[in-house]
């Protein structure tokens, strides 16, 4: 039994052996076939793989615009905001935060944690679990490289991707690249991003509680965000990330109590979506692709600008204010634009009354082209000046056709219907006068205007042959199209002495890294407008009492206290409503109106409400900063005084101003518009006859007498003095009444002069010129010619003016003429010369006693 019992056990202990020998086998086969399918799964799936180099992004980043002073404008992406930080602008406590919290065995790893790995093993195999364990390369890789989808495909890439990158790169350049990777909720994707979105702040300057705030978001960002998660979730998550700080020895006991009671009170940013300055982004983006292409937008860079955020707002609030208030008369949307004239530096550009407007608020109406009405006068004038007028040039303004292009005439009507008569330039621009803004381009040329507008940096009117084409004389009046912008650049020209500088709007532009890309280079400036010019067109739009007439002394148009020159525009449909005005330092421009091109009611008036108004309160800000004042009076500039009616030099008994004058252009004389008429003495409502006049039988009385050439008449026709004549005629003013009719004192006297050769004259040649002048009121019905009493020549008709050639040998002479006229009276003359000789040669003296 014994025996038996003895080899049974043997006989179980082999076939127990061969078991455990067969299993193990089975074991290594099975070990065999899985490491060679884990070998080709590897083989397959990393043919697919992502290069690793990707993980280091060189696109996809925030561009981030600044104002001039340094303030966030706006952090433009497309769907994830991620601006770009160097590991050294991260402070050690937000780093070692992010290692506590994520990776405490970051720095010594390689790529991935066995204990990590191994966990989620477990899970996955015998809870059907699929689980991460993930290092920060891991969650690197996962964010940059791989997509979210939670399989083991996915999961190996994640471990070959890891090891590779830990090859690849350095631990500071990993979590570097980590750390503009991550996600901490919403649009905030990196961690200067999310430093700036919930503190305000660059990553640099976070303290202890709030690196541990960030740094516990990227876990669960949608749930931790106090923005839009869970509420007050983030509390114990930040607690937590700080306990593990301190666990790891990063910061002390103390450190972290003063850090949960800094938690309390923590604040975040408020949340928002606004832009400062909309429409100025906008604008400056589409500066940045167009010199430097689209891509640029997409590399992290930062943009200062020129504009000032703090000027920005304040005048952003009155613009709405003040549309809303407008908006009854139907005048719904504003834009204004403030340049720094010594730079040409944009510091304001509003858009719209509200960006946010569902129908037109994104649109930027200050770059808009929109027809600017009077505000181009100030250039008509400029243009004017520079041929010579002057401000105290009078220009009649009266009822005028103007023959325009395509055969038809053009009857411009001033703002207000009425016609002032004599108004000289200064209080014709002052005073926005159409019919002599209209008069004095015809004057001085529409290629000259467009010109000067050209050169001023209105590119609109530059003088080419379709403007010249299509321009005629209403572009003075805001015929043409113009760009807030450029008119508000344009005026800045005049604040800044007639030099012309481009509007810039960039000062700077760096690459994430801090590399300066771009550097606004110093100033360029170029001379167009003359210093002498520019100052009398500022001294005018300054000038209150110039405007006084149209705008009343206590307008939209005065800063109290303040130097500022200004001018309105309104087109004559009420479309666009304009107020554009500087000082030495800086310029603002506004626009009123509606995107429709609708008109606005009656009810917006130029220097009392819409643009005006809003110019008015801008410019008051804007002057707390920038001193106001006009240019100083040049060297080649003369004051002078002059005639207050006619422009002239002043003329006993009339009322004078003083006017200022480019040296050389001052007026030489009284006007010419003064002239002293020659009444009849009989009859002192009717002009002396020429024979009154031949004898001295008259009276002189001072009239006013406009008188104007029709420069751009094609037939003949003066248009311009039929207007005049026509305005006189409605006049009150006994100076303006010349009397037509002539006087018939005396009417049937007929006086003979011999004009040439004089009475008693030597003639040195034989050819001798008789010119005789016959006065009658009645017509001339005879006149002859008698040398030494013998006719020579008879000449029948109407010929008050005769002129005769005779050949005389050398000798005296009698020369005798008789004239009569219809009504058979006669009358002679004659005289006595000598030719070759004195006249009186041959003659015999006769003494009496």
């Amino acid at each position: 039994m014994l025996n038996q019992s003895n080899r049974l056990r043997r006989t179980g202990g082999l076939r127990d052996a061969f078991t455990r020998q067969s299993l193990m086998k089975k074991l290594l086969i099975l070990a065999s076939i899985s490491l060679i399918l884990l070998f080709a799964i590897v083989i397959i799936v990393a043919r697919d793989l992502p290069s690793p180099g990707k993980v280091e992004r060189d696109k996809g980043f925030s561009t981030t615009f600044l104002d001039r002073d340094g303030e966030v404008l706006f952090e433009m992406y497309q769907d994830k905001n991620r601006i770009p930080v160097n590991i050294e602008n991260v402070p050690d406590h937000l780093k070692q935060a992010t290692i506590a919290i994520e990776d405490k065995d970051f720095y010594s790893h390689q790529g991935f944690s066995v204990l990590g790995m191994g966990r989620a093993a477990i899970k996955t195999i015998f809870f059907g679990k699929l689980e991460g364990g993930s290092t920060l390369t891991q969650q690197l890789v996962k964010n940059v490289l791989l997509t979210r989808e939670r399989t083991v495909t996915r999961k190996i890439k994640e471990f070959i991707l890891a090891l590779e990158i830990e090859r690849r790169y350095d631990k500071d350049t990993i979590l570097e690249l980590y750390l503009n990777e991550a996600p901490y909720g919403g649009q905030f994707w990196g961690i200067e991003s999310a430093a700036k979105g919930y503190f305000g702040k660059p990553a640099s300057e976070l303290t202890i509680v709030e690196s541990a705030f960030l740094a516990g978001l990227p876990q669960r960002p949608s749930y931790y965000s106090p923005f839009i998660g869970e509420k007050d979730a983030y509390i114990p998550r930040t607690k937590a990330v700080l306990r593990r700080l301190r666990e790891d020895d990063y910061i002390s006991s103390n450190e972290e109590k003063e850090a949960l009671k800094k938690l309390e009170t923590i604040k975040f940013e408020k949340p928002s979506s606004a832009l400062a300055a909309p429409h100025f982004v906008y604008y400056v983006r589409e500066l940045v692709a167009k010199e430097f292409g689209q891509s640029v937008l997409d590399q992290g860079i930062t943009i200062k600008t020129t504009l000032s955020k703090k000027l920005q707002e304040k005048a952003q609030l009155i613009v709405k204010s003040e549309i809303e208030k407008t908006k009854a008369l139907h005048a719904t949307n504003g834009a204004a634009v403030i340049i720094e004239n010594k730079t040409g530096q944009i510091l304001s550009m509003i858009g719209s009354y509200d960006y946010s407007d569902a129908d037109y608020g994104a649109y930027n109406t200050a770059i808009a082209l929109r027809q600017p009405g009077s505000a181009v006068k100030p250039i008509t004038y400029a243009t004017a000046f520079k041929q010579g007028y002057t401000p105290s040039t009078v220009v009649m303004d009266v009822a005028t056709e103007f023959p325009d292009q395509g055969g038809k005439s053009y009857n411009p009507v001033n703002y207000d219907g009425k016609f002032r008569g004599p108004m000289q330039m200064r209080f014709a621009l002052g005073n926005s006068i159409n019919i002599v803004a209209v008069k004095t381009l015809a004057m001085v040329g529409i290629k000259p205007f467009l010109e000067t507008a050209n050169d001023l940096g209105l590119t609109t009117f530059a003088p080419t042959k379709k403007n010249l084409d299509r321009f005629g004389l209403a572009i003075t009046l805001g015929g043409g199209e113009v760009k807030l912008l450029d008119l508000t650049s344009a005026y800045s020209v005049f604040g800044r002495g007639g030099e012309r500088i481009e509007p810039s709007a960039i000062l700077e532009i760096k690459d994430y890294k801090g590399h300066t890309l771009f550097k606004a280079k110093k100033v360029s400036k170029k001379r167009v407008l003359s210093e002498e010019i520019s100052f009398l067109i500022s001294h005018i739009l300054a000038d209150n009492n110039a405007r006084v007439e149209a705008f009343g002394a206590s307008s939209q148009l005065v800063v109290p206290g303040k130097t500022v020159a200004v001018k309105t525009g309104t087109t004559n449909d009420k479309r666009d409503n304009w107020t554009v005005g500087y000082t030495r330092e800086v310029t603002t421009g506004v626009w009123v109106g509606n995107n429709d091109n609708s008109p606005m009611s009656a009810g917006v008036a130029s220097g009392l409400t819409g643009a005006s108004s809003i110019w008015n309160k801008i410019m008051r800000e804007v002057l707390k900063d920038y001193k106001d004042g006009i240019a100083s009076v040049p060297g080649k500039v003369k004051a002078l005084e002059v005639d207050a009616l006619f422009g002239g030099l002043p003329k006993d008994g009339s009322n004078k101003r003083s006017e200022y004058f480019l040296s050389g252009t001052e007026p030489k004389s009284i006007s010419s518009y003064y002239k002293k008429i020659k009444l009849s003495r009989a009859d002192n409502s009717r002009l002396a006859n020429e024979i009154e006049i031949k004898k001295g039988e008259y009276e002189e009385r001072e009239y006013f007498v406009p008188t104007e050439a029709d420069p751009i008449s094609r037939d003949g026709k003066n248009r311009w003095q039929e207007g005049i004549n026509a305005w006189v005629a409605g006049q009150g003013d006994s100076r303006y009444k010349v009397p037509t009719d002539l006087s018939g004192a005396q009417s049937d006297d007929v006086i003979v002069t011999i004009q040439e050769p004089k009475n008693e004259e030597r003639v040195n040649h034989n050819d001798i010129k008789v010119r005789i002048r016959v006065s009658s009121v009645k017509s001339i019905r005879n006149v002859k010619i008698f040398i030494n009493d013998s006719q020579v020549k008879s000449i029948d008709g109407d010929n008050h003016e005769i002129t005769e050639m005779f050949n005389l040998s050398d000798g005296t002479y009698n020369i005798g003429v008789k004239a009569e006229n219809t009504d058979g009276k006669t009358g002679e003359a004659g005289a006595r010369i000598g030719v070759n000789r004195d006249w009186f040669e041959g003659l015999t003296l006769t003494i009496t006693p």
